[in-house]
């Protein structure tokens, strides 16, 4: 099996050991459970219940607003409390659904019923999808029936199962393919009937030799799905990164994957369409991993959405109580939490436990850029991190987006190579709608000057 990279990454601690041999086991909350309205990219969920309605699990409780949404349903069944403001992983308040559990987990009806997906069509599927609420679980969270739904369906060569997990210390995408690989190869069959002329290809780091080896066993009489070994490198599982592994091409800046034929979802994404297309089961529950050197008993859970971020830590042993940081998701792309009364959404596969918090550290001995250039050698994109940095102080967006400062994955990599400690990431994650929203604004103005200037024209010629 030939091994891929990619340019730039960096080597942090794996830190996988403390759950990477502990099996996904079910975990179902005694609290209430809360559902924001905004799970996804793009526009969010309208509620299609109200307070005090009877809900059961997987029962629509939000539907989508448009193309680019996604349905949302309850994962427990009770009483619906009230729609309210309540706090989010994100660290803001969002609009929310909130739900009185009634601890029975009552299935909806027709939920979990096997069915048949061989004589479904593209159309067939893509709506069973779209119902379902899929999105991108590997962090974006964008609606899954959009991204299969390319212009040219019949153009796209490879349909990329995304089983790289290279953030540290997160292992249950590790853990999915190794104890359901066969839910995996079928997940990847129905999506490859959208592509009639596209190869599946299955890219895990080699760090996951029985992940490997399950799912190599499981496709073994598959001609269409391959597997792919990845080196072992953060961000490994980027998507352009893994483009680049299987096509041996870089998209261009702005550039899509289908520009090179290529659609990518996550393996948690997959195992999610099998479910929905075969076992009529909406998106309701995920993997994900509690870890870290301040959690009790790291532990990977099969935990429902909307599930409070304090159960399932209590779950979990606990956190130790002079932990200075937990954070959703992984150490180099995760958000820290301000509370732990937030719920789990659709894109939540971990919470990393912190004793130390490295930012704090890396605060108190920061110093100005020395220009090393490591940040750049560094970045995957091939950005100019340093020159990104300067154009976001001097809050020149013009530079900012010259310099393809929008084409940043908030990865880290920069932020973890910096010797002066400089919180770049950071920086450009707060920069970026800054320069989008200036953008626009340019943009607005110019039309509505030319627009001015065409109406001056037309009145001259009138006048005449």
């Amino acid at each position: 099996m030939r091994i891929h990279s990619f340019r730039g990454g960096v080597h942090p601690k794996e830190n996988k050991e403390p759950t990477r041999e502990k099996a996904l086991r079910p975990f179902l909350p005694k609290g209430d459970l809360v559902f924001p309205l905004g799970q996804h990219i793009g526009k969010p969920a309208v509620p299609v219940v109200n307070r005090g309605d009877e809900v059961l699990a997987g029962q629509l409780i939000a539907k989508a607003d448009g193309f680019v949404s996604a349905n949302i349903f309850s994962s427990c069944s009770g009483k619906v409390k009230g729609i309210e403001r309540r706090p989010i992983g994100a660290g803001n308040m969002a609009d929310c659904i909130v739900i009185e559990n009634d601890g029975m987990f009552t299935p909806a009806p027709g939920v979990g019923e096997k069915s048949a997906w061989e004589d479904l069509d593209a159309k067939e599927i893509l709506a069973k999808i779209q119902d379902a609420g899929i999105v991108g679980m590997g962090g974006a969270g964008f609606p899954t029936h959009v991204k299969l739904a390319p212009k040219n369906p019949e153009e796209i060569r490879y349909f990329i199962a995304n089983g790289a997990e290279c953030e540290p210390g997160i292992t249950c995408d590790d853990r999915l393919m190794r104890e359901h690989p066969e839910v995996i190869i079928e997940g990847m069959k129905i999506v490859l009937k959208l592509f009639p002329n596209a190869s599946g290809v299955i890219a895990v780091e080699t760090n996951k030799p029985e992940a490997l080896a399950a799912l190599e066993a499981a496709a073994a009489q598959e001609s269409r799905i391959s597997m792919l070994g990845l080196k072992v490198k953060y961000p490994q599982g980027g998507e352009r990164n893994l483009v680049h592994a299987v096509t041996g091409s870089y998209l261009g800046s702005g550039e899509l994957p289908s520009g090179l034929g290529c659609v990518v979802d996550n393996i948690a994404t997959i195992a999610a369409i099998y479910n929905a297309v075969c076992l009529n089961t909406p998106l309701i529950e995920r993997g994900v991993t509690v870890t870290g050197d301040a959690a009790g008993a790291p532990d990977n859970f099969n935990a429902r959405l909307g599930t409070s971020v304090q159960e399932l830590l209590d779950a979990a042993g606990g956190v130790d109580p002079a932990a200075k940081k937990v954070i959703m998701g992984g150490p180099m792309m995760g958000t820290a939490l301000s509370v732990l009364d937030v719920p789990l959404v659709k894109t939540s596969n971990a919470l990393t436990c912190m004793m130390n918090d490295p930012v704090e550290e890396a605060q108190a001995i920061q110093t100005n850029c020395i220009h090393c250039g490591r940040c750049s050698r560094a970045c995957p994109m091939g950005l100019i991190p340093q020159a990104m940095a300067d154009a976001a102080k001097r809050k020149d967006f013009d530079r900012y987006i010259r310099l393809h400062g929008l084409d940043c994955i908030s990865c880290g990599c920069c932020t973890y190579t910096c010797p002066a400690k400089r919180p770049l990431t950071l920086t450009f994650k707060e920069t970026k709608p800054l320069a989008i929203a200036w953008d626009k604004a340019v943009k607005a103005e110019k039309e509505a000057a030319a627009a001015k200037e065409q109406a001056a024209v037309t009145g001259k010629g009138e006048k005449k």
